[in-house]
């Protein structure tokens, strides 16, 4: 009797739910009738998911090459969900905060470790020959990656060191936008020109990024810490998860990309150019940009050796003891 009465709750609440939508509970019992079983392969679009690597050479290792970087778009985008909900959350609640946070830092963890299969998973002599069909194409180009930091912090931390002084968030976003540190990494150094690498990136993703970078004004992942209470602004759990997302994300990360740079694009003495143009012994150093989301959180000294210590142990070992 008890198993019949809650059925007939159940068709109470669903008949409530849909009595809005024009229909009837039983129109929508007839759609549950005829639809198919969900399957494990239809619901994540499995065959759409392995139909998705198409390389354009027949080297073997291309596609390890796509497929890594597919799976990195898709931890940035579980990344840009996360800080969505920090952004978006106005209960001020600390707990909340620091799950979303740690979340985060678990999603850079796997990629951190995961770029062992860029840096050794591949053969080097093959990816000098098939990376040339991949011109202008760049890993410059992700946009999430962009995405990433124009939601953590606000863009006056994001400026080239050289024209920090020179502009604050009293200037708009546009004009700070045009300072933002990744754009010298895509220009020509002798000639100021940018790359075409870089024209088309920002062709296809200006107006996004300040779209984004206007609606969470005032309301990035920094503000929303800088905006709490006292007490919760000094929570330790709190602050060691935003100084490890900095760390992840504006030091850990880029190192293990320029380590596979590094290990496929220097030649002796000699760097190989990257696929598109971008110069990126002087781009990925963290050292060179000192990027920092929170800074507030970090010490004078702490901010003014930014990623030197790691890249002296990547470039010159022996300086490390």
């Amino acid at each position: 009797m008890e198993k019949k009465e809650q059925i007939a709750s159940q068709i109470e609440k669903l008949a409530e739910k849909y009595k809005d939508s024009g229909q009837d509970l039983s129109s929508y019992l007839d759609g549950l009738l005829y639809q198919r079983y969900l399957t494990y392969w239809d619901y994540i679009h499995l065959d759409t998911l392995l139909s998705l690597q198409v390389p354009r050479t027949y080297f073997p290792d291309e596609e390890i090459f796509i497929m890594y970087h597919q799976i990195t778009e898709l931890y940035f985008k579980l990344i840009i969900h996360e800080e969505k909900q920090i952004v978006d959350d106005r209960s001020q609640e600390v707990d909340h905060f620091i799950e979303k946070l740690n979340r985060i830092n678990n999603y850079y963890k796997a990629l951190i470790s995961s770029f062992s299969i860029m840096i050794t998973g591949m053969e080097r002599e093959q990816f000098l020959r098939y990376r040339m069909a991949l011109l202008p194409s760049s890993g410059f180009q992700s946009a999430q990656y962009r995405m990433i930091e124009i939601y953590a912090t606000p863009l006056e931390n994001l400026l080239l060191q050289s024209d920090r002084s020179n502009l604050s968030e009293e200037d708009s976003i546009e004009d700070l936008y045009e300072h933002i540190y990744w754009k010298k990494g895509a220009t020509d150094v002798n000639t100021g020109e940018k790359t075409l690498t870089l024209k088309q990136f920002e062709y296809r993703y200006t107006p996004r990024f300040i779209r984004i970078a206007k609606e969470v004004k005032g309301n990035t992942i920094y503000h929303k810490y800088l905006n709490l209470p006292e007490k919760s602004r000094n929570n330790k759990a709190l602050k060691d998860a935003l100084r490890r997302m900095d760390l992840n994300a504006n030091v850990n990360w880029p190192l293990m990309h320029m380590g596979s740079a590094y290990r496929y694009l220097s030649k002796g003495d000699k760097a190989i150019e990257a696929t598109g143009g971008t110069n990126w012994k002087e781009y990925l150093p963290p050292s060179f940009q000192k990027v920092v989301f929170f800074p507030k959180l970090h010490s004078e000294t702490e901010l003014e050796n930014w990623g030197k210590q790691w890249v002296d142990h990547l470039f010159n070992p022996e300086k490390i003891t």
